[in-house]
């Protein structure tokens, strides 16, 4: 009898001991899921300490990050907006976790620029997962690193590039003469030679380019137009005889696109930086775009 009472006992304990162990295991599934694996930093502190206010939802920390002389410039989806907006958007997305992939740093002393995709697993209802492209430029103000300007798209349209690798516009071409066979052929296949000038710096180019590789956008291309990348160098100066000629205002931005007959004759070119924005670009407006100027036979 107390040999049975002994095993009934330490069976007792065995099961307290599995279900203590399942509870573990369940509590730390449970923390897993609530609190995801934490982003490597970016290799930039005040960008991570920006990304850590946010998911700790400090208004204040937020807000401190930003320049007030002068006053951080932020854009937003194409419309000017202030920091207190920015912050205002960051913060109404309730993240549970933020990860950041860098597509490009530039670095300069006391000056840091970085464009990167956020991955915002947020704590809305149904906690969906936001897709947001920034473009910042930071600047050292005495001992501290301050934002003084964002460009922000929410949940953008088109595909963004991951990297600015390709070399759109190589350094060595010659546009003039690229051109000058851009025209043959669209003679001779009755099509309409599209001159699409930026940099490879140029991160709206980037995103432009890939558009045109859709394959809602990739026929009509193919099928109505030559392309012909024009480069306009690091400092937009390049090739400012072609600008001239294709009346293409720099000021307004880039990539800036013009259209012109096979014979060269100017047909349409942007003057009000249509495309500069091309990451906040829907697909339906490159489509209208390339529909409306294609060749009429087509």
């Amino acid at each position: 009898m107390g040999e049975e009472m002994n095993r009934t006992v330490a069976g007792y304990f065995r099961s307290i001991v599995l279900l203590f162990m399942a509870a573990i295991v369940l509590c730390a599934h449970s923390h897993a899921q609530d609190n995801p694996a934490a982003d490597p930093p970016t290799g930039f502190a005040p960008l991570d300490k920006w990304k850590s206010a946010i998911v700790a939802g400090d208004a204040a920390a937020l807000k401190a990050f930003y320049s007030t002389d002068p006053a951080a410039q932020v854009r937003a989806n194409g419309m000017v907006a202030g920091a207190d907006a920015d912050v205002n958007f960051w913060l109404g997305l309730k993240a549970r976790s933020v990860k950041l992939e860098i597509v490009r740093v530039t670095e300069r002393p006391g000056v840091e620029n970085f464009i990167f995709k956020a991955d915002v697993q947020t704590g809305l209802p149904n906690s969906p997962t936001v897709n947001v492209t920034d473009a910042q430029g930071w600047r050292k103000q005495g001992e501290q690193w301050r934002l003084v300007g964002a460009t922000r798209t929410d949940a953008p349209h088109l595909k963004q590039p991951s990297d600015m690798k390709k070399n759109i516009y190589p350094a060595d071409a010659d546009a003039h003469a690229e051109i000058k066979e851009a025209e043959e052929k669209a003679a001779t296949q009755h099509k309409r030679v599209l001159l699409v000038f930026g940099a490879n710096w140029c991160f709206d180019c980037h995103v432009l380019d890939l558009a045109f590789q859709r394959p809602d956008l990739a026929p009509i291309v193919a099928s109505g137009y030559e392309v012909v990348h024009v480069d306009l160098g690091p400092d937009e100066k390049k090739n400012a005889d072609l600008v001239a000629q294709f009346e293409v205002p720099l000021d307004k931005g880039i990539p800036a696109l013009a259209v012109a007959e096979s014979d060269g004759k100017l047909v349409v070119s942007q003057k009000n930086g249509e495309f500069e924005d091309a990451r906040s670009l829907t697909s339906e407006a490159l489509l209208e775009f390339l529909n409306k100027w294609k060749p009429q036979s087509q």
